[in-house]
């Protein structure tokens, strides 16, 4: 019998060193960082965060998507799956272990993509944790989850490229030392084709790369940052996997990465879960405590089963990836349910809590207002329904039957 739920005894072990070292050492040393009244200065902030980044290196958890000749952890997506959930029990978890987006997907990238030359410049310095990065694709004026509609432009004039375009929603790029910009290079070729755009590595700050603001979301400005690109002159030595294969790479960079949101979503929703039962064990309302009234039990078994969902999706979608199998479906359907899921969990959980739980005195508030940004992170809701229904069609046609499209499992 293939199917196996559990995991390897030396992986367990990973999952149980990682566990220990978030609530043990993690935790603890971030404890009051959200916390008007603790405010840390910049520099004590740093070092701390820093200091917590060595402790992993020294335990041996750090970068565990990453392969182990390149000083990763050598985890598959199934693997890591454990490992992304047990870090995003806390906020900076994934950032302590180097495992956290954007970094994550663009160091997958530049292994994949980049030349020996700028895998010295870019990929090893992001591995060892002394630079950030980001990734410039989405646009205010066309649809974000429709790349091939960019209007960011390349011109060659000579051994370089002349780029002008506006970027925006481009997350790290105050923090981030170089980033992969994503610009049409073949103004000849027909809207929505997939070969029109192209990849270059950019450094950061340049003349011509003008960051113009972080864009003030629902949960505050977090670094998510407007750009206007004027004259960026870019040498052609600085394209990123092969001119015309802007397309390839972003959909090659965002099909794991989706998954590695998936995977810390579900821990944050695991945390609302445990919370929900936690309140309804200890209230007491109307003659007896929340746990016990039928209306709260149904709010918990609903997010039970979700959760229990979520997991199952994830973990047979990140099987596929390290079988080398198509996940594309598995992996846009993981996307929606999770996103999805999230919301619906710590909206739930907030109930329960009732006014407290709209109050920022729990972490659910500021919960929630990051799981809204997850419908339309990496792929709009809609869109991800239309591609799944688009293959679910396909396969039909192909084969008379819908089982391909809905895992291609043995039932």
């Amino acid at each position: 019998m293939a199917i196996d739920f559990t995991l390897a005894p030396e992986h367990e072990e990973i999952r149980r060193r990682v566990r220990a070292f978030v609530q043990e050492t993690i935790i603890p040393a971030v404890e009051g960082f959200d916390d008007e009244e603790k405010v840390l200065s910049r520099d004590e902030y740093i070092r701390t965060i820093f200091g917590l980044r060595e402790k992993a290196k020294a335990e041996g958890l750090w970068l565990p998507h990453m392969p182990k000749e390149w000083g990763g952890m050598g985890l598959g997506h199934v693997e890591l799956a454990m490992v992304q959930s047990e870090a995003a029990k806390t906020r900076l978890g994934p950032w302590v272990f180097n495992c956290q987006a954007p970094d994550e997907g663009n160091m997958h990238t530049l292994l994949h993509w980049a030349t020996d030359e700028q895998k010295e410049k870019y990929l090893k310095p992001l591995l060892k944790g002394h630079k950030m990065s980001c990734f410039a694709m989405t646009e205010p004026e066309v649809a974000g989850s429709d790349p091939t509609l960019i209007r960011t432009h390349a011109v060659k004039d000579g051994d370089e490229w002349v780029i002008n375009g506006h970027k925006w929603f481009i997350s790290n790029a105050r923090r981030a030392a170089f980033a992969i910009l994503i610009a049409r290079t073949e103004p000849d070729m027909p809207e929505g084709a997939r070969g029109a755009n192209t990849a270059f590595l950019v450094d950061i700050p340049q003349e011509g790369w003008n960051d113009v603001r972080e864009v003030e979301t629902m949960h505050g400005s977090t670094g998510h940052s407007e750009i206007v690109i004027t004259d960026l002159r870019i040498p052609d030595s600085q394209i990123l996997g092969g001119r015309g294969n802007g397309h390839k790479l972003g959909q090659y960079r965002l099909g794991p990465a989706r998954l590695a949101h998936c995977m810390r979503w579900i821990s944050q929703a695991e945390t609302a879960l445990d919370m929900m039962v936690d309140r309804a064990l200890n209230r007491y309302s109307h003659g007896s405590l929340l746990a016990e009234k039928q209306g709260i039990q149904w709010l918990i078994a609903d997010s039970a089963m979700e959760l229990y969902q979520c997991k199952l999706m994830v973990l047979h979608a990140a099987s596929k990836i390290d079988k080398g199998e198509d996940f594309r479906t598995e992996v846009s359907m993981a996307k929606h349910f999770v996103a999805n899921s999230l919301n619906r969990i710590v909206d739930r959980a907030i109930q329960v809590h009732g006014a407290l739980g709209y109050s920022t005195d729990t972490p659910l508030a500021h919960m929630f207002q990051h799981a809204r940004w997850a419908r339309f992170a990496d792929g709009a809701d809609e869109i991800h329904q239309m591609r799944i229904a688009e293959r679910t069609i396909a396969a039909y046609r192909a084969t008379g039957s819908t089982n391909a499209a809905t895992g291609g499992l043995p039932l």
